[in-house]
């Protein structure tokens, strides 16, 4: 089953790899941003496929996608410590990313800026970003969480 979620770990890399996210930014990316996004694509992937019927599967990708964070930080070379705090941080902030999108389609484009604007401080003109998440949002509607388990997908 796990390897399942390995492709819907692998489909969330290549949407972030996606070099156009990172056009309003002032800098080369970093690991930080990567994940960043990386984030905000799961928390779109939870936000449309959470349902009573999904919520064991739901669980178990997302302890098997912050498994794989934890490994991909210990592949950079942080010490045990380091990681805790570090695999903290980022739950915390994936966490208030699900808080933020939760009513994502009841929000203006005006409100959907100032929520990605929380997240994306060092991206400027972040509007190519939201329409980008836009679509992103919409094409996740359009499929079901089982054609994910089952095959890679285009951004």
């Amino acid at each position: 089953m796990y390897k399942n979620y390995l492709y819907i770990y692998n489909n969330l890399i290549n949407f972030t790899r996606n070099k156009d996210l990172y056009k309003s930014l002032n800098r080369e990316d970093n690991f930080s941003d990567r994940l960043t996004l990386f984030l905000l694509h799961f928390a779109f992937f939870l936000k449309n496929f959470k349902n009573v019927d999904n919520k064991i599967i739901l669980q178990e990708i997302y302890d098997f996608i912050f498994k794989q964070l934890e490994l991909s930080i210990r592949e950079i070379g942080y010490g045990d410590q380091s990681i805790n705090k570090k695999m903290k941080d980022y739950i915390n902030l994936f966490h208030s990313m699900v808080s933020e999108i939760h009513f994502w389609n009841n929000l203006t484009k005006t409100q959907k800026l100032e929520k990605f604007s929380i997240f994306l401080t060092d991206f400027n003109k972040i509007d190519h970003l939201l329409d980008y998440f836009e679509l992103f949002d919409e094409n996740l509607s359009k499929k079901t969480l089982n054609s994910y388990l089952k095959s890679v997908s285009n951004p």
